[in-house]
């Protein structure tokens, strides 16, 4: 079994025991005299404010501390022995406008604790163009924690994992440098790490628990110990770095697997050791795994896991609630501390899957079959997990809020608008790079989302083989604007095709996601190798980034009306009706484009195209699911918000997640269909639709026969014959990775 994802953790490594500081009593100052509220708001203003400035300082506060009792195993919280129970949470995945309401539902569950990823690629897009704005405003997300009650356990990388894009690394640390030599000291690496912590951790010093926030713990790199290079030097530098940022008093840890293959390679002094296992694991043996590295301190696992993570192709990932909850209460008896991966999964928006080795795609839904779903909601195993936790500690008074509202918007009808091809101009306004031979992605500086290579054949050839062995991750041939077949990763690499000389080539060319975990995350995207037509290297190309989203803006905006002229007579017609009858500036008429659909193969393949629809919403907007049933493969968009991925053919995912947060009164939605569209099949357009409904469908199941779905199942009304399979397939795989994931670690450990 490869390895299908990276264990994180976090838990805690502080400085040498003869550093720990000495625990310390909380003091304050109570306003007493009830009959002078003055004086006592003045007070308390006055307390606050200095508070603030302390934190701003990134000062410690007087009274609080969070440190390492060896001698006892346990953790301290101001001088108190303290046991976190915790759950992961990724505030990349969620909607911002959602962050509370995940926060409020973990606290009401019963956790004193979150766990928190910080993705390099997502606040350093460009070297030295920083990000900490909007949904990456962390500092925000960290203090809106603080203020709900909850502590939190901070994992800043630089490394991740956590089934993202190239597990959180930024994919321009490979432009022109293909060897460079990623989690390792190599200076090409440790270069740009350096400069990006100097700009991320100063930002977390004034939220560490000790300067008033609620960052309690701090990882250093995560899962080291499966990772090949196994370089010492790597982890010192970190550890010095990250002490030197943060203050001598942070706590900080690693987490790896339980067993001692990779332990060895994940641990150093000065950082506290913690592991990582799932239900089924005995928690006695794992944690005696950890006593091997870390002989005294609390026992901690960083990733204890509530579900798994999905590909596509392969059923949807289920955990049995009980099973989870007998494995916590067992660890919880041990006095350890938890936390549980994942408690909310949340979404792969736009293009930031992962994918795992030797090439898995993740899909956009991150649901992990979390005791919170996707889009926020309570679901059983919270329950059966929350009253685990009632066990040991008390729980907040009232219920877990509610599940956010969910709307059916019904059917939206789809107008194809135009061909890849036919919008090159918008797409990539600065026009190719001309090259000899296929220029990479990173080298592009482009790093997510589609390219396309053009060459024009010098000759023609009869029955002779198009191969595309460098071809990342997926290839949509066309010889003279005519879909000609589609190239894969996975296979085949290769077409036999006929040509004639003078024919244009272009290959769209979509990156699925880059690898997240093991040694070959330094995964290069586009087309990586030359092209070949028998035996003649293709030379001479154009490659052109192509900019979806930042081109939907306006590639398919209509000119207004013009304003009414009394002299003239009536106003103008609306712009709908204008389009409907007569079309605007030369275009089409809706109908008319109805009718004309791209062209096809015989397979049924299209050039990749563009679709667009309207829908209205008369009251308030509400969370809904986008249904792709009917549609092939490709990317959605709701008011130039990008929904992620779409592959209903590929499944277990059918439904998109679409936050209310994005809709508004009037909604436009666009789809950039990459195979083939429902569109144009019959004399009706009622094929040609989306819907929006108020369910979501993620566990469709994959039938043995490639793309054939049993796509009307959704969550919470699988049949029986369904949850006897997906009970069967957990079981097996829970019994499976048990037993091969730490064999497996090993192997890639030793063959790399």
């Amino acid at each position: 079994m490869t390895h299908v994802r990276c264990r994180e953790t976090d838990i805690l490594k502080a400085p040498p025991c003869d550093n720990i500081r000495n625990s310390t009593t909380r003091t304050g100052c109570l306003v007493t005299d009830r009959n002078n509220t003055m004086a006592a708001t003045t007070v308390k203003m006055f307390v606050a404010l200095s508070l603030v400035v302390l934190v701003l300082q990134g000062e410690s506060v007087e009274g609080r501390s969070f440190s390492i009792d060896y001698d006892n195993n346990t953790f301290l919280k101001d001088g108190k022995p303290f046991r976190y129970i915790s759950g992961s949470i990724h505030y990349s995945r969620v909607p911002r406008s959602y962050w509370q309401d995940r926060l409020t539902k973990m606290y009401a569950a019963g956790l004193n604790a979150i766990q928190v990823y910080v993705p390099w690629n997502l606040h350093e897009p460009k070297p030295g163009k920083y990000d900490f704005t909007g949904n990456n405003d962390i500092e925000a997300f960290l203090k809106m924690a603080n203020d709900t009650g909850l502590l939190v356990i901070l994992r800043p990388g630089p490394y991740i994992c956590a089934e993202w894009d190239m597990g959180g690394l930024p994919s321009w640390l490979m432009k022109d440098n293909s060897s460079i030599v990623l989690r390792s000291s190599d200076p090409a690496y440790l270069g740009p790490v350096d400069t990006y912590m100097a700009q991320l951790l100063p930002r977390i010093k004034p939220l560490l628990y000790n300067n008033g926030g609620p960052v309690i713990t701090v990882q250093v790199e995560n899962e080291y110990g499966s990772f090949y290079t196994c370089d010492y030097d790597y982890l010192r530098h970190l550890r010095e770095l990250f002490l030197q940022l943060l203050g001598p008093d942070v706590v900080l840890f690693t987490t790896d697997g339980w067993w001692d293959g990779v332990l060895k390679c994940g641990t150093i002094d000065g950082l506290y050791t913690t592991v990582d296992f799932g239900p089924g694991t005995d928690p006695a043996g794992a944690f005696h795994g950890q006593r091997k590295h870390q002989p005294k301190g609390p026992l901690v696992n960083s990733e204890f896991y509530t579900g798994w993570l999905d590909h596509w192709g392969q059923p949807h990932a289920h955990t049995d609630k009980d099973k989870v909850a007998t494995y916590l209460e067992k660890m919880l008896q041990m006095n350890a501390s938890v936390n549980m991966y994942m408690f909310e999964g949340g979404t792969n928006f736009g293009y930031m899957n992962g994918a795992n080795g030797p090439f898995k795609p993740q899909p956009t839904s991150y649901d992990y079959d979390a005791p919170l779903t996707e889009a926020g909601d309570p679901t059983d195993k919270l329950t059966t997990i929350s009253n685990v936790i009632a066990k040991f500690r008390q729980l907040p008074p009232g219920p877990v809020p509610p599940a956010t509202p969910k709307a059916a918007y019904g059917k939206v009808q789809m107008t194809f608008e135009a061909t890849v091809l036919d919008k090159l101009s918008d797409l990539s306004p600065d026009g190719p790079i001309r090259a000899d031979y296929p220029i990479t992605m990173e080298n592009m500086q482009q790093s997510y989302g589609f390219m396309l290579y053009r060459t024009t054949l010098p000759a023609a050839a009869k029955g002779v083989k198009l191969s595309v062995p460098g071809i990342r991750d997926r290839g949509f041939v066309m010889l003279d604007q005519t879909p000609a077949g589609i190239l894969s990763r996975n296979g085949p690499m290769d077409l036999n095709v006929t040509v004639q000389a003078g024919q244009v080539l272009d290959i769209v060319v979509e990156n699925q996601g880059r690898i997240n975990f093991g040694r070959y995350i330094n995964d290069s995207k586009g087309i990586i190798a030359n092209v070949t037509l028998g035996n003649d290297t293709l030379r001479s190309w154009d490659i052109y980034s192509l900019s979806i989203d930042g081109a939907l803006p306006t590639m398919f905006s209509r000119p207004s009306n013009p304003a009414v002229d009394i002299d003239n007579g009536l106003p103008a017609l609306s712009p709908e009706l204008q389009q409907e009858v007569e079309g605007i500036d030369g275009q089409l008429t809706n109908q008319e484009k109805r009718s004309a659909q791209p062209q096809r193969s015989r397979a049924g393949q299209m050039v990749p195209s563009f679709y667009t629809g309207k829908f209205s919403i008369q009251d308030t907007p509400q969370d809904t699911f986008l249904n792709m049933k009917g549609w092939t493969k490709g990317q959605a968009f709701v008011n130039g918000f990008n929904l992620g991925r779409y592959w209903p053919v590929e499944g277990p995912q059918i439904t998109l997640y679409v936050p209310a947060s994005v809709l508004k009164s009037d909604n436009n939605i666009t789809l950039f269909e990459l195979e083939a569209s429902p569109c144009g099949m019959s004399q009706s357009d009622v094929d040609c639709t989306v819907e929006f409904q108020d369910r979501p469908i993620i566990n469709a199941t994959v039938s043995r026969r490639r793309g054939e779905k049993h796509d009307s199942v959704s969550i919470g009304s699988a049949p029986p014959e369904l949850d006897a399979f997906t009970a069967v397939v957990s079981f097996v795989s829970g019994v499976v990775f048990s037993v091969a994931y730490p064999i497996s670690t090993v192997l890639n450990i030793m063959f790399s």
